[in-house]
């Protein structure tokens, strides 16, 4: 009997200590529940949002709709929004936010100019814009005849700008953007080299601005190195005018050992590598100028 016992109780023994393990493998139910109740009511939330977006998108694509009727002189569809409420002048804006920047993609698919007939059809007056840094700057115009080939009438391109040679070296008679690429590419060379400048004298009081020309392809100023107060002649030649930084970089000083120092060419390449009024704040920041 003593021996039977023993067995009973080892095997209730061996009977707990694999229950045991059970519960240290699985979690436990109320932490099974609570994990599925979160995950529950997160996809409900994210259900919510996707149905938000979606009456969004709707309402967005009947404003689109309702906006492009208006252009055209359709009658305007009644949209059952409240027109005074909060939602639908957010919608609105949205809309037309959406209507623009498809305009701003197409419009730069076609090259990014504006192109519209003149004279009856006779002509063509193209637009070419400029900008730096996101800022829009100064727009120039071409007029073209159609007949009885593509010529250049009217213009107001700058006259140190090379339009007759780039008309010669394109295709414009068959295809106008192998003159329109490069001419804005000129263009918006010399207005970045122009903007730069601008910055320069409104950012860098101390930089004294000696020379520059008129193409903006040349640029002398004189700093001053803030421990020995010595000055320093900078001249920027920008020889390649399809860009907006320098070719070349030069230094003079009465030291004569200043430029060829590690730290001044260090500044050379600034200058040759970062547009002027960046590479003298950096310059500014690390202490080498005042």
């Amino acid at each position: 009997m003593e021996g039977e016992s023993t067995k009973g109780v080892l095997s209730h023994l061996s009977l707990l200590e694999v229950q045991a393990r059970s519960r240290k493998s699985h979690p436990p139910q109320p932490r099974l529940v609570k994990e599925l109740q979160a995950k529950a009511k997160a996809l409900m939330v994210q259900r919510e949002q996707l149905k938000a977006e979606i009456e969004t998108h709707k309402n967005l694509q009947k404003l689109r709709k309702s906006m492009e009727k208006q252009c055209t002189n359709e009658e305007e569809e009644d949209e059952e929004m409240d027109e005074d409420s909060e939602n639908s002048q957010l919608l609105r804006l949205m809309a037309k936010h959406s209507q623009l920047k498809d305009l701003l993609n197409a419009h730069h698919v076609i090259g990014g100019y504006n192109v519209i007939k003149t004279r009856q059809g006779k002509g063509l007056c193209v637009s070419v814009a400029t900008a730096y840094e996101g800022v829009y700057l100064e727009t120039y115009n071409l007029e073209m005849d159609l007949k009885p080939t593509l010529r250049i009438s009217r213009h107001n391109i700058p006259p140190f700008i090379p339009l007759n040679s780039l008309a010669e070296q394109s295709n414009m008679q068959t295809d106008i953007r192998t003159l329109l690429d490069p001419l804005s590419q000129h263009l918006n060379a010399f207005a970045g080299r122009k903007q730069q400048l601008k910055l320069v004298k409104e950012l860098h009081k101390s930089v004294e601005v000696m020379e520059s020309n008129v193409l903006c392809s040349l640029l002398v100023l004189m700093f001053t190195v803030p421990r020995e107060k010595t000055a320093v002649l900078c001249s920027l030649e920008y020889s390649d005018h399809t860009r907006c930084l320098p070719t070349r970089v030069h230094f003079e000083s009465e030291d004569k050992e200043l430029p060829d120092s590690p730290e001044w060419r260090k500044n050379c390449s600034l200058l040759s590598e970062t547009p002027v009024h960046k590479a003298l704040t950096a310059m500014r920041k690390m202490g080498n100028i005042v």
